[in-house]
């Protein structure tokens, strides 16, 4: 009998969400999240759920997993809903090991700064 699909709190979901989580050796694992599921629910589940062939990755903490989708961190509060990622099919993220994270604008606004350095060069 097959198994129905459960999100990270353990409920039954009828439309879950497929992920694909890389880590940085690019070792792989497939795990099916709720829309409803959060990046911190997502690393607590992951760290709760270590696959087996990922134990030279293992930490310490669940607090220090941090989801990275399309070049960006996920902070903790980020549903999977809020990506709006289609329900059954599979979706690739990286699972990396950080403590802490950078300002959401963070990037954005040192690439304003830069911009706004000017420099004179004469030419004779």
């Amino acid at each position: 009998m097959p198994v129905s699909p459960k999100d990270s709190s353990g409920r039954l979901m009828l439309c879950g969400v497929n992920l694909r989580l890389i880590l940085v050796s690019g070792k792989t694992q497939d795990f099916t999240f709720s829309p409803n599921d959060s990046a911190t629910e997502i690393a607590r589940h992951v760290f709760e759920n270590w696959p087996a062939g990922w134990e030279e990755e293992s930490v310490s903490s669940p607090s220090i997993l941090r989801l990275i989708f399309q070049g960006r961190f996920l902070h903790g509060n980020v549903t999977l809903g809020a990506l709006k990622l289609p329900p059954g099919r599979t979706t690739v993220m990286h699972l990396v090991a950080r403590e802490t994270l950078p300002e959401p604008n963070s990037h954005g606004q040192r690439n304003r700064e830069k911009t706004t350095e000017s420099s004179c060069c004469l030419l004779l």
